[in-house]
């Protein structure tokens, strides 16, 4: 229709009309644009707003898996402070200090949900987020989570681990599995340890284990390095909580001010 104006105009060297003409259909042009350009917007703040969301469900379940992965991990500091103490004395309690030993050797872990991020990474969409997100610690801690659970994951056949678990007898250490180890939630999920332990075991099995964890000729050498890496994947626990805290301020904010 606008050229066949336009065709028409120009026959009859109509210049002003084909100038309107012109002018309608860069307006036209432009406004078509723009509108595009709105609605794009509009579907990438809608599609923000939903990774948000999401990112705030995972993140604050990751972050309630920190405290959980702290609070277990400082009672096996306390374990493995303990079992040095009990295997430095000789008349230490045996039922004690086979409880200690084989409770500083324990493992908890909780790997992060990382679903969302990779499909905004995968995606190429960080953008759609806000920069005080990101740089507030959203990507660091993504960064860091499996350089994070490969030296979480070291604790499994740790030296001291392997000791240990090899010098108490299986009996003994099914009682304590039973009554003296882990509190699991419905998926069997470990929050800590049992407050009070019971055990039903021939006193002598225990005195004999005792005797045999004190007759290790490298076992408090091994505790001590259980101790340092206890204490490194505490560290990284502690960082993550604090990267997770301020990630997920940061979406709040976001959503507040959407």
């Amino acid at each position: 229709m606008i050229l066949r104006r336009v065709i028409a105009h120009f026959k009859k060297q109509e210049w002003t009309a084909i100038a309107l003409d012109f002018l309608i259909v860069v307006v036209g042009v432009f406004v078509g644009l723009q509108v595009n350009n709105w609605n794009e917007a509009r579907a990438d703040a809608r599609l923000g707003a939903e990774y948000t969301v999401r990112l705030v469900s995972e993140l604050r379940k990751d972050l309630a898996a920190a405290h959980t992965l702290l609070g277990y991990y400082d009672q096996v500091l306390v374990s493995i402070v303990e079992a040095d103490r009990l295997l430095s004395e000789s008349d230490a309690d045996p039922l004690a200090l086979v409880i200690a030993a084989y409770r500083a050797s324990e493992f908890n872990n909780n790997p992060p949900n990382s679903a969302t991020w990779d499909e905004i990474v995968s995606a190429g969409q960080i953008g759609l987020l806000p920069d005080a997100t990101v740089e507030g610690g959203l990507a660091e801690y993504y960064k860091y989570q499996d350089a994070n659970d490969a030296i979480n994951i070291r604790l499994v056949d740790s030296p001291y681990r392997l000791i240990v678990r090899s010098l108490i007898p299986l009996p003994v250490q099914l009682v304590i599995r039973e009554g003296c180890s882990d509190v699991l939630d419905d998926i069997n999920v470990a929050s800590g340890f049992v407050a009070e332990c019971r055990i039903d075991i021939d006193p002598a099995l225990i005195n004999e284990t005792a005797d045999a964890l004190r007759a290790s000729s490298n076992l408090r050498e091994t505790l001590r390095h259980q101790y340092s890496m206890v204490a490194s994947v505490q560290i990284n626990n502690h960082g993550n909580v604090t990267l997770l805290e301020r990630s997920i301020a940061a979406l709040n904010g976001t959503e507040a001010a959407k």
